[in-house]
C-alpha cells in the first residue's frame, strides 16, 4: 500500500522541541551580544534575533501545514477515497521507484481530468510521496489545500 498520509507525531514533536531549544539558545546569545554595547556585538545580536524569529515562523508554518494536511487526509479517508495501490518496498524501506511510476499515470490523469478536485490533488501528493518526490508531493498537497478551500462541494 502507498505510504499513509499521516505523519508520525513523535518525530515531528522531537524536532520541534530541538528547534525550540535552538531558538532559546540563539536568543540568549543574541541578548549577550547586544549587552556588550559594542556596535558589532549589537549587530550580531540583532542578526541572531532575526534568525531565531525566522526559525520560529518556519516551525509554526510547518506545523500548520501538517495539521491541515492531516485533517484533509482524514476527511478523504472517511470518504473512502485514499489510494489503495500496492507499491513494494526495497530492502532499504524506500518504495520501489519503478512500481510507483506504474501507478502514477492514473493519478496524474485524474488531476488533469478535474484540476479543481482537491481529492485528486491529494491522492497525487500521496503518490508523489510514495515515489520519494517530496518537492512535488508538497506542491500537490498545497494545491489540494487551496482547492479544498474554494471547492463549493466541500462541507
Amino acid at each position: 500500500m502507498l505510504r499513509s498520509f499521516r505523519s508520525p507525531f513523535w518525530p515531528a514533536a522531537l524536532m520541534a522541541a530541538l528547534l525550540l531549544l535552538y531558538i532559546v539558545v540563539v536568543g540568549q546569545r543574541a541578548v549577550a551580544f547586544m549587552a556588550t554595547g559594542q556596535p558589532i556585538g549589537i549587530g550580531i545580536g540583532i542578526a541572531l534575533v532575526v534568525v531565531a524569529l525566522i526559525g520560529a515562523l518556519l516551525l509554526v508554518l510547518e506545523f500548520r501545514f501538517g495539521i491541515r494536511i492531516t485533517r484533509l487526509g482524514r476527511r478523504l479517508e472517511r470518504e473512502g477515497g485514499t489510494p489503495q495501490d500496492v507499491v513494494p518496498l526495497m530492502p532499504s524501506g524506500r518504495p520501489d521507484r519503478a512500481a510507483a511510476d506504474e501507478v502514477f499515470p492514473r493519478y496524474k490523469d485524474a488531476v488533469e481530468a478535474d484540476p479543481d478536485d482537491w481529492r485528486a490533488w491529494f491522492r497525487l501528493g500521496v503518490v508523489y510521496d510514495a515515489a520519494g518526490d517530496r518537492k512535488r508531493a508538497r506542491a500537490a498537497m498545497r494545491t489540494a489545500l487551496a482547492t479544498a478551500r474554494t471547492d463549493r462541494r466541500v462541507d
